[in-house]
């Protein structure tokens, strides 16, 4: 019994866990859902502010905002089943950029709505929005944007994969537009600044 602590003690002691863990709960649980067909769709998950998510204000840390958008994520793929047409085109897909806007906090004990969704992509990557909304008054608390760079494949191939016929990409709204810039500029500053061929922009 003592080993079996000891044990635990040091894989607790070396790894996030508990990140582990809900990460598999998530994927079961939506594996056992309804798949979502429409893959532009929006997807909700429900959720709440507990005790391990605050800061020393009292309200939800910031880490906590993206760790629960990882997990949006991971629901949103699995539901849609890009994540599958990911693995059989043998693709990865991984964090290019990100940027979160906090508009007001949740507090503790307080209900609120990730709400996620593709709202454009280019010959690279997938641009994710994702949303927390308030359960008590409905109030957008923090937007984040996401840009899910695609290796080994492209969005149009995953998708055109699984949906059977070529997916035509909505407007690029210019609030997205204007980010994409930034990425390309910093990217651009960066590449200079270390004399490095930039790669993935």
């Amino acid at each position: 019994m003592l080993w079996v602590l000891s044990a635990l003690l040091v894989l607790f002691g070396c790894f996030d866990v508990w990140y582990f863990l809900r990460g598999a709960w998530v994927v079961i649980k939506c594996a056992l859902q309804e798949p979502v067909r429409d893959v532009l769709a929006e997807q909700v998950i429900h959720s709440r502010v507990l005790s391990q998510d605050l800061d020393f204000m009292g309200h939800m840390n910031n880490a906590r905002y993206l760790r629960e958008c990882d997990m949006g994520r991971v629901a949103f793929y699995t539901r849609n089943g890009i994540f599958k047409a990911s693995r059989v085109l043998k693709a990865t897909m991984v964090i290019g950029a990100s940027t979160i806007r906090y508009r007001r906090s949740l507090a503790f004990g307080e209900a609120f709505e990730l709400r996620t969704r593709i709202v454009a992509w280019d010959e690279k990557s997938f641009y994710v929005e994702q949303r927390f909304v308030s359960k008590s008054d409905g109030f957008i608390s923090a937007v984040m944007l996401c840009r899910q760079n695609v290796l080994r494949s492209s969005p149009d191939k995953i998708l055109e994969f699984l949906c059977k016929r070529k997916v035509e990409c909505p407007d690029i709204p210019e609030d997205l537009q204007q980010w994409i810039k930034f990425i390309s500029a910093s990217s651009q500053a960066l590449r200079a600044e270390s004399g490095l061929e930039d790669k993935t922009k």
